[in-house]
C-alpha cells in the first residue's frame, strides 16, 4: 500500500492519530506505511495525506505556512494531482477560504466557506462542544462513512465551526443547539470537524475508509 503522510506542523495531536492510522491499517490488513513527518518531499512521495489540529485557526496556519514549501507540497499533491487528503479537526477547518477567530485570516482555500463561533440556539449549551455526539447523514453518503449508520457516536471538541459555501459540501452533520457541519468533502478531499482517532469504533472506521478511499 501507498505511504500514509501525517503532516507535523506543531498543532496536531499526532501520536493518537499515528497510533490510530497504524492500527487501522494493521486490523485491514493493508500494510500501509504512517509516517509522521514535516518535510515536503515526503509528503510527496505519500499516496494518502493527513492533516491534523488543535488549537486556534491562525495558529494552525501560521504553523503551517512556517514549513517551507509545505503549502506548495500539499497544494501540488492534493489539488494538482488529486491524493485523497483527510483534514482533523482545525486540519478541516484550514481547507475553508476564511477563519474569523480573532481576525479574518485566509485558509487553503480548497472549499468554499468559513469557520466562524459556534452560537448554539439553545443557551444551556456550552461552547466548546465537547464529548460524544451523533453524526447524521444520508445512508451512502460518502465513501469514508461506508458502512456507517446515522447517529454513530463520533467525539468533538471544538469552538469554531464550518460553515460551508455550498451545501453539497457538507457530508454529515452533528445537532448541537441546531445542525453543525462534521464533515464535509468533495472531489479528493475530505474533512472531520470530529477527532477519528479518539472516536473508537466509528473513527477507525472512518481511518480505514480513508485508507481505502480511490476517488
Amino acid at each position: 500500500m501507498s505511504l500514509v503522510a501525517l503532516i507535523d506542523y506543531g498543532s496536531g495531536n499526532l501520536r493518537s492519530a499515528a497510533k490510530a492510522f497504524e492500527r487501522a491499517s494493521r486490523e485491514a490488513g493493508l500494510a500501509s506505511p504512517i509516517l509522521v513527518t514535516s518535510d515536503p518531499e515526503q509528503v510527496r512521495r505519500a499516496g494518502h495525506i493527513v492533516l491534523p489540529g488543535v488549537g486556534a485557526f491562525a495558529d494552525c496556519k501560521r504553523g503551517l505556512d512556517a514549513l517551507p514549501g509545505m503549502v506548495e507540497a500539499l497544494t501540488e499533491g492534493v489539488i494538482a494531482q488529486g491524493k485523497p487528503f483527510l483534514g482533523i479537526c482545525v486540519g478541516m477547518q484550514l481547507m475553508a477560504d476564511w477563519g474569523l477567530e480573532h481576525g479574518k485570516h485566509a485558509g487553503l482555500g480548497w472549499i468554499e466557506g468559513a469557520v466562524a463561533a459556534m452560537t448554539p440556539a439553545d443557551p444551556g449549551l456550552k461552547v466548546p462542544h465537547m464529548g460524544w455526539n451523533e453524526l447524521q447523514f444520508p445512508a451512502d453518503r460518502h465513501a469514508v462513512l461506508a458502512g456507517l449508520a446515522p447517529g454513530s457516536h463520533a467525539y468533538f471538541v471544538h469552538s469554531y465551526h464550518f460553515i460551508a459555501g455550498r451545501p453539497a459540501d457538507v457530508v454529515a452533520t452533528v445537532d448541537y443547539g441546531g445542525p453543525l457541519t462534521a464533515v464535509v468533502g468533495r472531489d479528493n478531499l475530505v474533512g472531520t470537524q470530529f477527532h477519528p482517532e479518539k472516536s473508537q469504533a466509528t473513527g477507525l472506521a472512518v481511518i480505514t475508509n480513508f485508507l481505502t478511499w480511490r476517488p
